[in-house]
């Protein structure tokens, strides 16, 4: 199932249930007087946290949900039984829009609940109305209709670490090598489409799209990228030993991470030099020292060197687990 990362949403809370006009009818009290109970509630609707980010998929094609209504009251003053709630589960770290009046919050724990919608109240039945001076009334009110409204939701992953870089800077056979993720790889730009997650041990690492200069102000995949890397606590910054110049693609990056927002420049960030195989060590110490000014630790690695991934690995457990 394609990963989707946001979607639009029609969602109705339940309608109240109807009061009614009834009356007592009992052997020797032909005139028992009202007995219209009143309608019952209708549903709410909550959206509710979950550990999936691959939820928003499964609502791909089921774009209208609607909480129960609540039903009519009856005979001998009984209340109609309430709507049941609706609850929508939503992956961690999404971000929700009511399209009516703009309300906007986001998910960011696990079982987290938020009231979206309001059911309607239930109508009064024609006991409520009853009073010394209107024995027999024949006033009754409906239901009253519940919320409604679409809503956006845009996932924003929660992960400890992402990778940032160019495509093709190594970052899915990264993440491939580092934990037992099966991110797509290939030699072309744009490999990966959408986000991929991999577990080191208990932390989660996020390979998404690359980016290209422009990202932050939509080029390639854009804002598409830059919304899930905001999240992330320690930023993979993948620079190809291909690349012709290095500091020059760190620096692309960087500007590309600064536009977008000032906060991704307060995140800790190491500095990957990927494709080792593809060059000799001379000109990994030659790279490793252009990139010593930024103040970033630089590793160097191959996915094809199991000492290198294990020593990155090894590295990125210690920083994270400080963090």
């Amino acid at each position: 199932m394609a990963f989707i990362d946001e979607l639009e949403l029609h969602i109705k809370a339940g309608k109240g249930g109807d009061g009614v006009i009834r009356f007592r009818r009992e052997k020797f009290r032909p005139k028992g007087g009202p007995a219209g109970g009143n309608g019952g509630k209708g549903g709410d609707v909550y959206v509710e946290a979950v550990r999936d980010s691959a939820l928003l998929s499964k609502y791909k094609f089921k774009k209208d949900f609607a909480a129960e209504n609540g039903t009519h009251g009856g005979s001998n003053s009984l209340y109609g039984k309430n709507g049941e709630d609706l609850v929508i589960a939503m992956p961690i770290g999404v971000v929700v829009t009511r399209n009516s009046n703009g309300e906007r919050f986001e998910l960011l724990e696990e079982g987290e609940k938020v009231l979206i919608l309001k059911g309607g109240n239930g109508g009064l039945g024609n006991e409520h109305f009853k009073s010394s001076t209107n024995r027999t009334p024949k006033e009754h009110t409906k239901g009253k209709q519940g919320e409604e409204s679409k809503f956006k939701f845009e996932l924003r992953l929660i992960a400890d670490a992402g990778f940032v870089g160019f495509p093709n800077a190594g970052k899915s056979s990264l993440l491939n090598a580092l934990t037992n993720a099966n991110s797509k790889v290939a030699s072309y730009s744009f490999t990966t489409v959408s986000p991929h997650l991999g577990d080191l041990y208990g932390y989660i690492l996020a390979d998404i799209p690359g980016l290209i200069e422009g990202a932050s102000e939509g080029k390639g995949l854009g804002h598409q990228f830059l919304r899930h890397i905001s999240r992330t606590k320690l930023l993979l910054h993948c620079i190809s030993l291909e690349s012709e110049d290095v500091a020059l693609a760190y620096e692309t990056i960087r500007k590309e991470l600064d536009n977008y927002s000032k906060r991704l420049d307060d995140k800790q960030e190491v500095i990957i030099l990927t494709k080792t195989d593809t060059t000799t060590p001379e000109e990994v110490n030659k790279a490793k020292e252009a990139l010593k000014s930024y103040g970033r630790e630089v590793f160097s690695v191959s996915v094809y060197d199991d000492e290198s991934i294990k020593t990155l690995s090894d590295s990125l457990i210690k920083t994270m687990s400080s963090m």
